[in-house]
């Protein structure tokens, strides 16, 4: 099993010192992952939020592929109808190029009407943007000859885009999935596909069938690796830590609900046991962290992506406690 991480910085509005604080921390945090061996890290993509969530992913990407040297860098993910998809491939090329080839590219629709609001977009027009700029964006990083583009609604003319991406024939595609359909057709397109971090243990597995469906009809051999499951996983050292944290992260929860639901999740539950006993958070003292970890790898699941909290310190206490239980 690999583990990877995802989140971002928060920087809400205030002070100076504290904006970069908040990024300082976030950026000694990818530093730490990086020297302890984490496959990898997804950085959010968020705006007008007021709660201080990244906005600029392929900016704080290409300044942290500068200072590490393992870990790859992924984005979780980019809302497609927000970009111009032509500079948007000229970014993610030079991250890919910056980082020796250790990008991932998540992408997705959007759904947070604060954003397609602020943005001035109709969600009505979420998919058909999402469409038009995920084929120029694969066409930029593969056309060796200029081309003209002439869609509802991009136009260019005469163009080729550099630098070329590092991976070929481009860095892995991922997509944020949770309908059933979704995932099935994400599997028989060749998209990897992020799984979100709130759905219970039985939407978790029937997501894991939907993905191996969707392989199976396309003809394509499941590769665990190409699904990624999203966990709040923290680790902690007393009954009453663990009880501590649990209720902060469903107050968190609270408070990212506001901006409305991912799709495909069912309305959310507060219960603090809910969450413990069905696997949405994976919160406890090492022991009980492996033992649920184990239960998602006799699912079939090999990749886990975790949220977690208190910054470097658990990093290192899941390192030395928990990855070792993983290792073959």
């Amino acid at each position: 099993m690999k583990f990877g991480l995802f989140g971002g910085a928060v920087a809400k509005r205030g002070s100076e010192s504290m904006d970069s604080v908040g990024y300082r921390a976030f950026i000694d945090y990818v530093i730490e992952a990086d020297r302890l061996g984490f496959y990898s890290l997804f950085v959010v993509e968020h705006h007008f939020s007021g709660i201080g969530q990244v906005s600029a992913t392929t900016n704080l990407l290409g300044y942290l592929a500068g200072l590490t040297s393992r870990i790859r860098l992924g984005t979780g993910v980019l809302v497609l109808p927000w970009h111009n998809p032509v500079m948007l491939a000229e970014q993610l090329s030079t991250v890919d190029l910056v980082s020796d080839g250790r990008l991932d590219v998540g992408i997705g629709k959007g759904y947070r009407d604060i954003e397609f609001n602020g943005f001035a977009i109709s969600k009505d027009e979420a998919h058909a943007r999402y469409e038009e700029s995920l084929e120029i964006i694969k066409k930029a990083w593969l056309s060796t000859e200029r081309f003209d583009v002439d869609t509802e609604h991009w136009k260019f003319n005469d163009i080729i885009v550099e630098p070329a991406p590092v991976q070929k024939p481009h860095p892995p595609l991922w997509v944020g999935a949770g309908r059933p359909e979704s995932i099935r057709t994400a599997a028989e397109n060749g998209f990897h596909v992020l799984i979100d971090q709130f759905s219970n243990r039985a939407k978790t597995a029937e997501r894991l069938g939907n993905f191996k469906s969707g392989c199976d009809k396309a003809g394509r051999e499941f590769d665990p690796m190409r699904l990624a499951l999203n966990r709040t996983v923290i680790v902690t050292e007393s009954a009453a830590e663990t009880e501590a944290a649990m209720a902060q992260r469903v107050e968190a929860q609270k408070k990212i609900d506001q901006f409305g639901k991912l799709p495909g999740n069912e309305p959310t539950s507060y219960d603090n046991s809910d969450y413990a006993e069905d696997d949405a958070y994976i919160i406890g003292r090492p022991d009980e962290v492996i033992g649920r970890l184990r239960v998602l790898e006799d699912m079939g699941f090999a990749y886990i992506l975790i949220t977690t909290v208190g910054g470097k310190e658990k990093l290192r206490l899941f390192s030395a406690e928990v990855m070792p239980a993983f290792r073959s």
